[in-house]
């Protein structure tokens, strides 16, 4: 069953939301809840959905970065991000236990801004502590792209969104980022902007 997106203004969006205990991560509910995640993900399209996101106040979220989605990038635009795919699981309770200090800055969107982007500078990697589904403790070292992704999830469990942290210069529809700017590095989309007068 596909739920439905909420978007920027619900008021869950920007709360913190609690943490699943052991029973509560393998029960029915959470199990059902994770496949009607999966499913949402997949039809968006997108590479990650946190349960605030579908109404659910719950430290849980789903990524998944498919190669079929890399097809409209380059081979240099994927090096650049550092983008590879990865593959479907769930994040519970995440901590992120360690940043980079280099940051990298790209287009970045979201399900619950719908048809918008912005410049969103990030870590370049992080270390990142969670539960899976099993109530397993599991640990992940990323980088790149999926590193921008985990961030981005987690920033949703504590009522954070791409658009607190974002270039607001930068900030533009989707039909105008595939117009104007798709084929532009990120330092040059800056760059442009930045020339004009500031208010």
């Amino acid at each position: 069953m596909r739920l439905e997106v909420v978007q920027a203004g619900e008021e869950g969006l920007r709360a913190q939301a609690r943490e699943l205990s052991r029973e509560e991560i393998l029960g029915v509910k959470t199990r059902e809840l994770i496949e009607h995640m999966k499913e949402t993900l997949r039809h968006a399209p997108g590479v990650g959905l946190a349960a605030p996101q579908v109404g659910f106040p719950i430290q849980l979220a789903v990524i998944e970065d498919r190669e079929e989605y890399h097809k409209k990038l380059t081979a240099e635009q994927l090096s650049e991000r550092q983008r590879r795919p990865v593959p479907f699981h769930v994040l519970i309770n995440p901590h992120i236990l360690r940043s980079d200090d280099d940051s990298l800055e790209f287009f970045e969107g979201c399900l619950s801004v719908s048809g918008y982007a912005a410049v969103v500078p990030r870590a370049k990697a992080v270390t990142v502590e969670y539960l899976d589904e099993s109530a397993q403790t599991k640990r992940v070292e990323a980088v790149g792209w999926y590193a921008r992704i985990l961030q981005h999830e987690i920033d949703h469990l504590a009522g954070i969104l791409y658009i607190d942290r974002m270039k607001t210069r930068t900030w533009t529809t989707l039909a105008n980022l595939e117009r104007y700017w798709k084929d532009v590095s990120t330092s040059e989309v800056r760059a442009r902007l930045e020339e004009r007068p500031q208010l």
